[in-house]
């Protein structure tokens, strides 16, 4: 078979419904990760679904226990060909966010597949049981198409407990380092740019989560007796955090602000375009730092936002003033920032303004990660993609969101190539979840010109470790 027989029969796959029957099984799996009981479908997910769907594929499987024991397992799987081929690691999760079952207004409810017009509704089909299934079918494809025989091995590593911050998967993959030894990671997750523009990103933004509060006094006390005469903690909070970030959202803290933008991230984004689609928000042209676009501001650059504020009672207001006020704050932060001291950052910047009685809480982060746009991996990507589209797919040197990247990227030591098929408007983490029909037909045919792509290409990409 050639490439293009491939291809056709990927969307053959697709439009006979085969796709659809098993993301129906996969959907109907209530994998909740939130959910303490949860435990028996997790486990049901690797064990009774993705494994034996591996297993048909030539792959050999084992469940891991969770490091952390109040956690769901993890799948780890291997198809193993020679060892002078490159090996592909690909990732997915398996637990989705909660069903929300009564706040569904399309289809049957998350936990049934059910198609309506172009979309496919159902827990877990943009997040993230759609995308790896999709990644898995097109395995299928190509392998069928190529004789039996892809020309590359492949490890798989699936979890159970995205949803609930990844706990365990760092451990899990540096007690199992050996065991997941593989050139490159190629997965799935996330939107693209927009529904009608396939997408490769390569790594994330990180983030920093902390609180800052203050606290002056025991209870409330009268605004026409004391007012003018008591600090107020709202007020003080306001202008404490105002010194850190000002009113248009440019960070004010040097050692907050990430290192200038580099060349090739620069003009990765050059006419990349945010916003538009719709549902979208209208972009505010005059927020954050000068002189960026607003595709630099979202992906190569920091930015700092306060989630959260409260003082007093806002629900019931009184005529007093507060005894204390607090903020929740939340930096999105680029590759090449340093977070390893930003409490003392902030409450050395915070006292210089004269703000040291405010409390700095302990800081939480997860990594920010960037692959080199030139890397190789990510150049075989983009050509296989607009080889199957016609168009080059859109390049983001990284999401200006989250995942847990840094455990492949520097754990693992990856090079780190994703391939989005949702897109922005698909209802992830809220009810009426969805796949577009059409996104997911081209992305099955995308993924198995890729795997295509890389059995031909085997002997041309860089390895890193021997198999």
């Amino acid at each position: 078979m050639s490439r293009s027989d491939a291809l056709a029969a990927a969307a053959a796959h697709f439009d006979r419904g085969d796709f659809a029957r098993d993301l129906a099984r996969r959907v109907a799996i209530r994998t909740e990760s939130q959910d303490p009981a949860s435990g028996p479908a997790l486990h049901s997910y690797l064990a009774d679904e993705i494994g034996p769907s591996l297993a048909v594929l030539g792959f050999e499987f084992r469940l891991h226990a969770n490091p952390e024991p109040a956690f769901g397992p993890f799948l780890i799987a291997t198809r193993h060909e020679s060892d002078d081929l490159p090996t592909v690691f690909m990732y997915g999760h398996g637990d989705v966010i909660r069903g929300q079952d009564k706040s569904w207004t399309r289809g049957q409810g998350p936990w049934v597949l059910a198609a309506d017009g172009e979309r496919l509704y159902g827990r877990g089909t943009a997040d993230n049981k759609g995308q790896h299934s999709i990644n898995i079918a097109a395995l299928a494809q190509a392998l069928a198409a190529r004789g039996g025989r892809l020309g590359f091995n492949v490890k798989v590593l699936v979890e159970t407990g995205e949803e609930t911050g990844s706990p365990g998967l760092a451990a899990i993959c540096a007690r199992e380092r050996e065991a997941l030894q593989a050139d490159a990671l190629i997965a799935s997750d996330g939107p693209r740019l927009t529904r009608h523009r396939p997408t490769l990103f390569l790594g994330t933004r990180g983030v920093a989560n902390f609180d800052l509060s203050l606290e002056l006094r025991k209870g409330a006390h009268h605004s026409g007796n004391w007012g003018g005469l008591l600090r107020n903690p709202g007020t003080v909070l306001a202008n404490a955090i105002a010194c850190l970030v000002d009113g248009r959202g440019r960070i004010l803290v040097p050692a907050l602000r990430p290192p200038p933008i580099p060349a090739n991230v620069r003009a990765a984004l050059a006419g990349v375009e945010f916003g538009g689609e719709p549902g979208d928000p209208a972009i505010d042209r005059d927020w954050g730092e000068p002189g960026l676009t607003p595709s630099e501001r979202v992906i190569a650059w920091n930015t700092l936002e306060v989630l959260a504020y409260r003082t007093g009672n806002p629900d019931y207001p009184i005529n007093a003033i507060p005894a204390n006020a607090k903020a929740m704050m939340h930096m999105r932060y680029v590759v090449g920032t340093d977070v390893s001291r930003l409490r003392e950052v902030v409450k050395a910047h915070l006292a210089a303004h004269g703000f040291g009685d405010i409390e700095v809480g302990e800081v939480v982060t997860m990594a920010a990660t960037r692959l080199d746009p030139d890397n190789a991996w990510v150049r075989f990507a983009q050509a296989s993609i607009e080889r199957t589209t016609g168009a080059p797919p859109v390049l983001l040197p990284n999401l200006g969101g989250s995942l847990p990247n840094d455990v492949f990227a520097d754990i693992l030591g990856l090079p780190t190539v994703w391939v989005p098929h949702s897109y922005p408007a698909c209802a992830q983490h809220a009810p009426d979840e969805h796949l577009l029909a059409p996104v997911a037909r081209e992305a099955l045919q995308i993924m198995t010109g890729l795997w295509w792509d890389l059995g031909e290409q085997a002997a041309t990409l860089p390895r890193r470790s021997a198999h």
